[in-house]
């Protein structure tokens, strides 16, 4: 039997809010070319993942909240159960202080759409973060797609072609050095991705409320830091508060949006105060319509490890 004639599990679901399936899954997508989430021609979005019980691809479509899931794989049952929180059903912004800056509040009424999802799994998120550790975009997203193409397994059932499953934790322990230098990737990332490859199984969360203490499990592992943890929590967890501190754009796109002007890390935190327990949704907020500060210097240019 091929791939293509599996018959799928199914479930439908219905959402109580303007859901837009594409925006809910984009904080989970690296890059146009991300082989475990891409959107068909059809409007369907397809997506990998990894789950307790093995790896499962999902198809998603929706009309009018209706949401219709399709999952294969040996993991496609319990990832048809997430699908849910992946769109956001467990975000609650109804206590959310909108009112407490102009552009904020107007933002807010604009985009019924948002909800905050999480994945329920830290090691799919945990693997693209480190790589995304104090580089560019660009250089990230193709370090990412190489080391799926490496050591990701193909995705199960008729997924579009290339899609593959973020790699296991024993197959990137695996991975050689020379082979890590085909991905593009420096030694301190690959330090990182590494030590938390050793210790992944003791990293995944029950409790998907627990974001302060994911963050601690991870800060532990050499090599995660404040941002690391964070945009884990983020997509993992669904964490409606957590800031990316130590994010290049980030302090600048805050500071601008809300006050007109450039700032630091503590300056946007002093900014986001208002908000706290829903620091992570301005931020969402002001990425759909923010302002930035004008660009006068030379842009970032992406280093490409493979050169040397």
């Amino acid at each position: 039997m091929t791939a293509a004639t599996v018959l799928p599990r199914e479930r439908t679901w219905q959402a109580d809010w303007p859901l837009d399936v594409r925006r809910a899954l984009s904080p989970h997508r690296h890059g146009h070319s991300d082989p475990t989430l891409q959107y068909a021609d059809d409007g369907a979005a397809w997506r990998t993942t990894t789950t307790p019980d093995g790896a499962a691809t999902v198809r998603l479509t929706a009309r009018a909240g209706l949401v219709r899931a399709q999952a294969w794989g040996p993991g496609a049952a319990w990832a048809l159960e997430a699908v849910p929180r992946w769109l956001g059903a467990d975000d609650r912004p109804e206590d959310f202080p909108a009112d407490r800056h102009p552009l904020v509040e107007r933002l807010h009424r604009a985009s019924p759409w948002l909800r905050i999802g999480g994945t329920g799994r830290v090691w799919d998120a945990l693997v693209p973060a480190v790589l995304e550790q104090k580089v560019t975009g660009i250089e990230a997203h193709r370090t990412w797609v190489q080391l799926c193409r490496l050591a990701g397994d193909p995705a199960p059932g008729p997924a579009p072609a290339g899609m593959r499953v973020a790699p296991s934790a024993k197959r990137v322990r695996a991975v050689t050095d020379w082979e890590w230098h085909r991905c593009g990737l420096d030694g301190a990332r690959r330090r990182a991705l590494l030590a938390v490859a050793s210790v992944a199984g003791r990293l995944e969360c029950d409790d998907h409320t627990d974001c302060e203490g994911l963050r601690r499990r991870l800060r532990s592992v050499p090599g995660i830091g404040v941002w690391t943890a964070a945009e884990v929590a983020q997509r993992a967890i669904g964490c409606p508060d957590q800031v990316s501190v130590g994010d290049y754009h980030l302090k600048n796109l805050v500071g601008w949006s809300l006050a007109g002007r450039k700032t630091d890390d503590a300056g946007m935190l002093e900014l986001l105060e208002p908000f706290r327990g829903h620091r992570q949704r301005v931020v969402r907020l002001l990425e759909v319509g923010g302002s930035r500060p004008p660009k006068r210097g030379p842009r970032m240019s992406p280093t490409d490890y493979r050169r040397f």
